[in-house]
């Protein structure tokens, strides 16, 4: 037998499963533990397996088989876990939306992956999901199903969905298993196809760099479609390591701090700007933390300080997460010196990625300078889906993918991001299109012309700030706001800023000067 191709192929030893296949196998290994926790629901592991059987037995009574595509448009619960696994387990592949997302971004998103099956709940806090299904239906020929975790209204129940799970359906492990969702710059869509092997790869790796055993307990606040929350760890890495999940839809300090004292969670992933927020509320929140023991921060950049803060704040180790859902992780290590912790923002996961960093010729840079970050690795895509056009922006001829972001190595050999090299908006640790906010402005009757632009902002990483060519009417921001909401903009995309100016400030080549306008959104903010 020849056994040299087993070490160079990393993703072997995880190439023997599919996710639904694993999480039998936890079950088999951890049946009585506690597996989930979401509010008043706590699942074994022996429960939500069997729950996740039933529910596939009736995704398959609807016709739901092997290669379809499933949108899931779930809040943090234990419907979503199940929803995940349950589509997995008859061959679907689950396309993940985030709960913010709203008819232009779902409409689009189901053009592209042409889903047979939309599963939403019945509302979240005052938003109606059945109303827009309701609309996205009438033109997406595909979706022949919508499906509530609540009340149904004219559509199907989840809870009504219960039947004897059918046979596993003949799925290679290194098939897709999911779609992910990508930020952009072009305000088009992008899915991340990520393959049950390397998904498995990702998370099975990076809970043991987090040290989750089965004395852990993680608590998801941040949405579980996202790549963070899902499995890096996440609640993936959770359940692989025996751990428990606590399943939040609030970030809030008096929701998640009394939920960390009760559970007594060990491992919780933020935003900085929540981890800002957090820091905070301990001046009036005294819930009983002392069982934190690992607090990740990822979505953007840690500043320094604010790290500091927040160690001194929460009393835990902090550990910076820089990653994308395309693959490469990077983590600063529990055993860091403060000084990594604290100023950069660690090492590729894996001793198999490979990373450059490469001037705008893709040549690389002299080590310490600042380059465009590209990468490939066992766990890292090879193309988006269904994007040949813009996987040809995306990827080298090499196979390594741009990432667009910019950074530097460390002497040591740690990281240090310093932006990025394209025009999106990271806010809240979620990647926004400023080119679909332009398209929006300008599409209302009053607004010609209209530039959107990232400002560094200290609560949420960057706001979104919004300049109009013209006169700024009275009450012309909040009518703007509504405009677009009812447009089908997401909430998390609505500007915070907006700044009226009489001519557009120009480069030497005529182009729109974008730094002046940032100066201007800071000095018009102070």
């Amino acid at each position: 037998m020849h056994t040299e191709h087993l070490f160079a192929d990393p993703l072997h030893a995880f190439a023997d499963q599919t996710l639904p296949q694993r999480l039998r196998r936890w079950a088999s290994q951890h049946g009585a533990r506690t597996a989930l926790v979401a509010g008043a629901v706590r699942l074994s592991y022996a429960q939500l397996d069997l729950q996740v059987d039933r529910l596939a037995g009736g995704l398959s009574t609807l016709g739901i088989t092997a290669g379809d595509r499933v949108m899931l448009q779930l809040p943090n619960g234990v419907g979503f876990v199940r929803a995940f696994f349950a589509t997995m387990r008859v061959g679907a592949v689950p396309v993940l939306a985030m709960p913010t997302q709203r008819a232009e971004d779902i409409a689009a998103l189901c053009r592209l992956a042409e889903p047979v099956a939309y599963l939403i709940p019945d509302r979240l806090r005052d938003f109606d999901f059945r109303d827009m299904a309701a609309e996205i239906i009438e033109h997406q020929p595909s979706l022949m199903h919508v499906i509530v975790d609540g009340e149904p209204g004219p559509f199907k129940a989840m809870s009504a969905l219960d039947a004897p799970c059918p046979a596993d359906p003949m799925t290679d492990p290194r098939d897709m298993a999911l779609l992910l969702l990508s930020g952009g710059t072009t305000g088009t869509p992008k899915l991340i196809p990520r393959s049950h092997a390397d998904y498995a790869y990702n998370f099975s790796l990076s809970a043991r760099l987090c040290e989750l055993d089965n004395d852990s307990v993680y608590l998801a606040v941040l949405p579980t479609a996202h790549n963070f929350t899902l499995a890096c760890p996440g609640v993936l890495g959770s359940l692989a390591a025996g751990a428990t999940v606590v399943l939040s839809d609030s970030a809030s300090c008096d929701v998640a701090m009394p939920l960390i004292q009760r559970e007594g969670v060990t491992h919780v992933a933020l935003v900085p700007p929540l981890a800002q927020l957090w820091a905070q509320g301990r001046d009036w929140e005294d819930s009983d933390l002392s069982s934190l023991t690992l607090l990740q921060v990822g979505g953007s950049r840690l500043d320094p300080a604010l790290a500091t803060q927040v160690l001194e704040a929460l009393d835990c180790r902090v550990q910076q997460v820089f990653g994308m859902a395309e693959g490469l992780l990077c983590y600063t290590r529990p055993d860091d010196p403060l000084e990594v912790v604290l100023n950069t923002q660690g090492r590729p996961l894996s001793p198999f990625d490979e990373v450059r960093l490469v001037d705008a010729d893709l040549r690389d840079v002299a080590p310490g300078q600042t380059g465009e970050l590209l990468t490939r690795g066992p766990y890292t895509i090879t193309g988006y889906y269904q994007a040949a056009e813009h996987n040809a922006r995306s990827f080298t001829r090499e196979g390594y993918y741009r990432s667009g972001d910019l950074a530097r190595w460390t002497p040591d050999g740690n990281l240090i991001v310093e932006g990025r090299i394209k025009e999106q908006i990271q806010r809240c640790g979620e990647k926004i299109s400023a080119a679909l906010i332009e398209n929006h402005l300008t599409a209302l009757p009053d607004i010609e012309s209209a530039v959107v632009i990232a400002v560094p902002d200290s609560l949420l990483g960057e706001r979104i700030c919004a300049f109009i060519l013209g006169d700024k009417p009275t009450g012309a921001a909040q009518h703007i706001r509504d405009q677009l909401h009812l447009h089908g903009l997401g909430e998390n995309s609505l500007p915070d800023q907006f700044e009226w100016v009489a001519a557009w400030p120009l480069t030497a080549v005529g182009k729109i000067d974008k730094r002046q306008l940032a100066v201007l959104a800071q000095l018009t903010r102070e």
